[in-house]
């Protein structure tokens, strides 16, 4: 396989070269953690100055390690990182990590020490040079090392009472720019669209018809929402978050709630695809109220009234108009 790559395979590389690969390895871990600590300064300033102190330690292996290099080969150091090695750990482009949640990030740190600390020691152990291997294994110390100073550094800059304060806010945060725009969008998929599906139903009797039509009406919500979500809010003064986010969680929450109850009627027989769309809407309406009471804290009984009833009379409107 190595005819097909252009990527150096990790038991070629000489000892320089291993060198100058933890080298830019650390260049880009204290990168990384000081993206995170700038991409979390203005919301989670406690966990910004875990990532600051996390970049600092990364700036001190990498300076021992430039040391290293200096005493064994000289002031050149080779240019090789990190995608030159066949199989070596990867990183996730920060700019990914700005769609995930606060504890997600702090997971990732900790994914970033452990994968180096792993392939360090797992390579340490293939080596059958004495000067490697033990290279090796003071590299896999280090990252070990690193990870136990990040839990120091969490210690001393986010205690308990901030973590929670951070935590109460990277939830809010979560629900204004995805549950409520989305369960926005499935409470309007869902019962909106309700009487068209059931008129077009009992008014044809003919299942590809009411598909057709529950398919254009659930779309059509679909997009019309997530346009109406984006452009409502730019989330500046309301802090509810980016509003590409929120309108691709309304939009897509929207056709959602309008298919479920469409899709039984790809089957050709009109009483048992009606069946089965009545029973998904019953399991629609109180998904709703559950999504309501958790994350809404709107009392289970009043959201099963509103959202049970309203979506009862919608789809009452619409059989009631069909049949006549």
């Amino acid at each position: 396989m190595r005819f097909f790559t252009q990527r150096r395979q990790f038991k070629d590389l000489s000892e320089q070269e291993v060198l100058a690969l933890a080298i830019s390895s650390e260049e880009d871990d204290a990168r990384i953690y000081r993206s995170y600590a700038e991409m979390l300064r203005a919301d989670y300033p406690d966990t910004a100055q875990v990532f600051d102190g996390m970049a600092l330690e990364e700036d001190g292996h990498r300076q021992a390690l430039i040391s290293a290099h200096r005493m064994r080969f000289g002031e050149v150091i080779p240019l090789i990182r990190r995608e030159h090695v066949a199989g070596f750990y990867a990183r996730r482009p920060v700019w990914l990590m700005q769609n995930l949640g606060l504890e997600r990030i702090r997971e990732e740190a900790e994914i970033m020490e452990r994968d180096a600390g792993r392939f360090y020691l797992e390579a340490a152990k293939r080596s059958t040079d004495a000067g490697t291997r033990k290279l090796l294994g003071d590299l896999a110390a280090a990252e070990a090392g690193h990870e136990t100073r990040a839990a120091e550094l969490t210690a001393e800059h986010l205690d308990p009472d901030s973590r929670s304060d951070e935590d109460r806010l990277a939830h809010r945060q979560f629900v204004l720019t995805w549950v409520q725009p989305g369960l926005a969008g499935l409470m309007d998929g869902s019962v909106s669209t309700l009487a068209p599906i059931f008129a077009t139903a009992f008014a044809t009797q003919d299942t590809w018809t009411t598909f057709l039509v529950g398919l254009a009406a659930s779309v059509g919500a679909g997009i019309s929402m997530g346009f109406t979500e984006a452009a409502s809010d730019d989330g500046e003064l309301s802090g509810r978050g980016s509003p590409m986010k929120r309108g691709i969680a309304s939009g897509v929450m929207t056709t959602v709630g309008g298919l479920g109850h469409a899709l039984p009627y790809l089957i050709p027989h009109f009483w048992t695809a009606t069946s089965i769309a009545w029973i998904i809407v019953f399991i629609e309406l109180w998904a709703i109220a559950w999504i309501q009471n958790r994350y809404m804290d709107t009392p289970f009984l009043r959201a099963s009234m509103q959202v049970v009833l309203g979506g009862a009379l919608v789809l009452a409107a619409g059989v009631l108009i069909g049949s006549g």
